[in-house]
């Protein structure tokens, strides 16, 4: 698999986090949201990340709990851990729709 830093959005949602929950679903089970992600800027989209499946689908399925929006830079750094996403969010890079409780349980599911 390539260097996530690398990786393009939709790579990064269809290849690893895919993977990810298809490899673990208990994990998302237990947090068991509906997460839409509104990547904006080069190679950016729109990608839902069901937990309750667990599936990754590319648009919108009109169901998501929380939205997360931020640019594919800012978004591929959070991936790779090289932005922190708190720090993010405090500067307006991350913007989150919805259940504000739902967007911290995520990194659990996006990293590791």
């Amino acid at each position: 698999m390539a260097d996530v830093g690398t990786m393009t959005p939709k790579q990064i949602f269809e290849e690893r986090i895919d993977t990810r929950l298809k490899g673990d679903p208990a994990k998302a089970k237990a947090v068991n949201a509906i997460y839409q992600f509104e990547i904006t800027g080069d190679n950016g989209g729109t990608w839902t990340v069901d937990l309750t499946q667990p599936a990754v689908v590319n648009g919108s399925t009109g169901k998501a709990q929380c939205t997360i929006t931020m640019n594919s830079k800012d978004f591929v750094d959070v991936i790779s851990e090289k932005l922190n996403p708190q720090m993010a969010f405090l500067q307006g890079r991350l913007k989150v729709a919805g259940d504000m409780s739902l967007a911290l349980k995520l990194g659990t599911v996006l990293k590791g």
